[in-house]
This record gives C-alpha cells, structure tokens and sequence, in this order.
C-alpha cells in the first residue's frame, strides 16, 4: 500500500470508570509513533455514564492531536438517572464531544456514523443494538448526498453494535440489524466498524451481491471476554484497506 495511505486507529469499549490503564498509556504511546490520520472509537467510553467517567475520558482523547470521532455506545446514557436518559440521553456524551456524529473526511475514505442505540427496549438487559429507522434513514441520506457527488472514495460506516452475528444463521443480538447492513449493502458502504463484544474481529459478509468488510475492535478496559485489551490499525488506500488488531499487552 502507498505511503500516502491513510491511517487510522480504532478503538472501542474504553469503558473510563473500569478502564486499563496500562492498555491506554500504550495507545498514548501509539499514537505517538503512528500519527494516525484520525482516531475512531465505536462506543462504551464510560462505564456508567457517570460525569467523572466522561471528564476523564475527555481529559484522555483531548492530549491526541489528532482528528477524533466517537460513537456513542449502551454504557454512554445515564444508567441511574431515568429522567436524563430518555429525556436527554446524549446530554453528557455531547460535553465530551460537541460535534458527536460528524463525519470524518479522509483522503480515501469518509466515515459516517450510525447510531445504534436505544434508551429503552423489550428485553433485558438493555445492552444489545437496536436498529431505528430514523436512525438508519439519517445515516443512508448521508450516503445518498456522497453518491450525488460522485464519492469515489470508500465508504466506512462507525457504530457501536455489530449489524450481523458473528455467523450467518445464528440469532442477531442487534434488532433489525440484518435489514441495516442489507440497506448500506444496497448503498454502497465499503465496511463497518465497530466494538461491543471486546473481542476483535474482521470479516466479510454479502448482502444483495454487496460485499462489506466488519471490522470489530476489542476492549481498552479492564472487562475481558476471552481477549486481552487491543485496537485496531487501519491503513486505507485506494479501494483497499488492511486491518492489523494490535494487542499492547500480548495475547
């Protein structure tokens, strides 16, 4: 891939409150060395949703000189005050970030986000993504308006929640997410980056004789699912992208 390849860096499920401390000065230090075009986390970046939580998060991606976009995750509305969560559930989220859901723009790739939570559902616990169509529909008006253009470069979609299960045939966690990732199929979305699961992943699933690239990154935290803190290295070039899972403390 040429030197003039992208690079981003992605992260997920930093979760501040139970955080790895040791696995975030090692990112610190990587973000040192690679200088990365920009920085994707896809969600959980507190624990609780707690405004320490969110004001030591704030302080941690404030010392990257680097573009940053965030995702909003389950564990970023408030957990024990109802009214602010399905009031204003991204109230302290957009403290941490004003601009939350803004597109990154890079030389070879635009990311859109797409939101995949919901304050409330009929299941518990309130954990796995749930698929809004206003939702959905906001972020395919946003592929619609690259389209019009004549985008050329790829098109990477940030969530929180993986669209599709781990394997076809098996139950989706995410509500309607089999009918989101056949529409961004249908639109032209290149891949799909997210987390939740703390364990990295990179597949490709096909959809209305679309193929796109999931790209799961793992946990900077301290709640472990049979793998260690990591993140993902990203290098995009033109029409191609390889994915490396970095693990800072070993496998």
């Amino acid at each position: 891939m040429s030197a003039e390849a992208d690079r981003v860096l992605h992260i997920s499920d930093v979760h501040f409150g139970v955080e790895d401390r040791r696995a975030l000065d090692a990112f610190a230090e990587a973000v040192r060395e690679v200088q990365p075009d920009a920085i994707v986390c896809t969600g959980d970046l507190t624990q609780r949703a707690r405004r320490s939580q969110f004001a030591a998060a704030q302080e941690w991606f404030a010392s990257f000189e680097v573009p940053v976009m965030l995702a909003p995750g389950n564990h970023d509305m408030p957990y024990y005050n109802m009214v602010e969560r399905f009031r204003r559930p991204y109230a302290r989220f957009d403290v941490l970030n004003a601009a939350a859901g803004s597109a990154i723009e890079l030389k070879h790739a635009v990311i859109v986000p797409l939101d995949t939570n919901v304050t409330a559902q009929l299941r518990f616990p309130w954990s796995d993504g749930v698929i809004r169509q206003r939702k959905l529909d906001a972020t395919l008006t946003r592929l619609a308006e690259l389209a019009e253009m004549g985008e050329q470069r790829l098109k990477i979609v940030a969530c929180h929640h993986p669209l599709l299960p781990a394997r076809d045939g098996e139950r989706n966690p995410t509500i309607r997410g089999e009918r989101a990732f056949a529409a961004l199929a249908a639109a032209g979305v290149d891949a799909v980056m997210s987390g939740h699961v703390h364990v990295p992943f990179d597949m490709t699933r096909e959809r209305g004789g679309h193929a796109i690239r999931m790209i799961g990154a793992g946990t900077l935290s301290t709640r472990l699912r049979g793998a260690n803190p990591s993140w993902n290295l990203l290098t995009i070039g033109e029409g191609e992208i390889a994915v490396e899972a970095v693990y800072p403390l070993g496998k």
